[in-house]
């Protein structure tokens, strides 16, 4: 149970790191999209806003996540599939044409390349005369749970390091409001990993960048408020509110017992949460919606400062007009009918709840002693032990699933035996050619010297200690392209590659 003298707003935060929470403040609605070309997502984002979204958040292909623009042969059948493809400058403007930077909270889904693309939007935010210190969003910047759980990386644990180090001290001082990181647990759970793994290592991770940027020569004030974190929803009710509060209360702890942080916001773990996609289901997509209302309550129990839910048909394509608004609307139902936003910690003192959190923040320090123990985060990458950890946990999962020991409704059980067929969305074979010749007539109209003075004054920077970030912004101004930024960085860093024998 907590402390009784513990209120929510009040170290260690385990009731919520506001003391009136939703009462005063609803959570942000975000709605996750971006899909073909910048034009088709820009419609996406005006609709979603007119429908009530109160802040942007942004997919992009894997090609852009790879550092390939759209003409590269490693992109060919990726562009557009899983996301917006963003090659250029232009590509940026015409993403979010209409959108005022300085009054709309901006969030984007991308690690390898987060440098290049929030040189992009700074520089499409100069190009709108929006200043720097108006600029409000989050870049997920969290490349360790690339090589723990995704594997969009890049180049090498040490070299990405420096990457986000790097954006840390130059949004210290330029993007005061910008979130600089959010420490994603999504893809770990996502992965197959259990919620105290999703807890455990998301917030190992933290504590790796945390070091990585005093390491640096920042002060654990200086850059501490501004990390947020990203988790996952799933289907346990009462698991997943417990463990949002047991992960806000080992993080404080962590911070200020560990790196002594003396400012309380440097303590708070303020958190994003998107509902999750592994437990939709292609099978009776519409039962997704019962799912869906059932994780968002959990996050809202949970303390969630921004909230995605994904659309019902999302295991079937990406998501229609139709099933975005029905996300949407879940959301808006929830904070305008419900009634649950009335109360702070609506289940603090629970029994069950408090002895959940409890249990789960004990188990999650056991698993971060651990990795302490065998030299930290990098070192767990490098000899397997955190990928091994989550296929385990996988594995056993589904097993339990084909022996119907955990049911699933509409596959393993309640089934039917003809699936109503649905619309899906999309993407038109046409929009990778016309990305390339967009492309092309981008750079056939540029100064290629003054590209490929920009692109030498990023390589000068990478080989020695001087901030990237700058160089970056004049090279995006310069008109160089993402790859070709992406390149530079390659020929200095190198690219990793996985060498652990699973």
């Amino acid at each position: 149970m907590p402390a009784p003298h513990e209120k929510p707003g009040q170290f260690p935060f385990t009731r919520g790191i506001q003391p009136e929470m939703y009462r005063t403040k609803l959570w942000t609605t975000r709605q996750y999209a971006g899909f073909g070309t910048a034009e088709e997502s820009n419609k996406r984002y005006h609709y979603l806003l007119k429908h009530g979204q109160k802040g942007l958040s942004v997919a992009f292909d894997l090609p852009t996540q790879m550092g390939f623009d759209s003409d590269h042969p490693m992109s060919r059948g990726e562009v557009g599939k899983v996301g917006v493809a963003i090659n250029t400058l232009d590509d940026m403007k015409t993403l979010l044409k209409g959108i005022p930077l300085g009054e709309v909270s901006t969030s984007m889904t991308i690690n390898a390349t987060a440098s290049i693309l929030l040189c992009l939007y700074m520089a499409l935010a100069k190009a709108q005369k929006v200043p720097f210190i108006k600029l409000q969003g989050t870049i997920q910047n969290d490349i360790l749970k690339e090589y723990i759980s995704r594997g969009t990386y890049i180049y090498p644990p040490q070299a990405s390091l420096r990457l986000v180090t790097d954006i840390f001290k130059f949004c210290k001082d330029h993007l005061p409001l910008w979130n600089t990181i959010s420490i994603s647990g999504y893809h770990i759970r996502e992965a197959g990993s259990t919620a105290v793994q999703e807890v455990a290592f998301t917030l190992a991770n933290g504590i790796t960048y945390v070091e990585a940027a005093l390491k640096a020569g920042l002060e654990v004030d200086d850059f501490a408020p501004r990390l947020s974190f990203f988790f996952n929803v799933h289907n346990n009710f009462l698991e997943e509110i417990a463990k949002f509060r047991a992960a806000r209360r080992l993080w404080a702890k962590i911070m200020k017992e560990r790196f002594h942080a003396k400012n309380d916001r440097s303590c708070m773990l303020r958190f994003h949460a998107q509902t999750a996609g592994s437990s939709l289901t292609a099978q009776q997509p519409y039962n997704n919606i019962s799912r869906v209302t059932l994780q968002a309550l959990a996050a809202v129990f949970g303390g969630a400062q921004s909230l995605h839910t994904n659309s019902f048909d999302e295991a079937l394509s990406l998501p229609t007009e139709e099933a975005a608004r029905i996300a949407l609307r879940t959301q808006q139902i929830i904070a305008y009918e419900s009634g649950v936003c009335s109360i702070a910690d609506p289940f603090g003192g629970s029994y069950a709840i408090e002895a959940l959190t409890n249990e789960m923040e004990e188990k999650a320090k056991a698993y971060i002693q651990k990795i302490d123990d065998q030299g930290g985060v990098i070192a767990c990458i490098q000899n397997g032990y955190l990928q091994k950890e989550i296929q385990s946990k996988s594995f056993a999962t589904q097993k339990k699933i084909e022996a119907k020991e955990e049911i699933i409704v509409g596959v393993n059980a309640f089934t039917i035996e003809k699936e109503e067929k649905m619309e899906v969305q999309k993407v038109s074979p046409q929009l990778e050619r016309k990305q390339i010749e967009k492309l092309k007539k981008f750079k056939k109209n540029r100064d290629v010297k003054k590209v490929e003075t920009s692109l030498s004054k990023i390589k000068e920077a990478a080989k020695g200690q001087e901030n990237v970030i700058p160089k970056i912004l004049d090279a995006i101004e310069s008109h160089a392209t993402l790859g070709e930024i992406a390149d530079s960085l390659r020929e200095i860093f190198g690219t990793y590659k996985e060498n652990v024998t699973l």
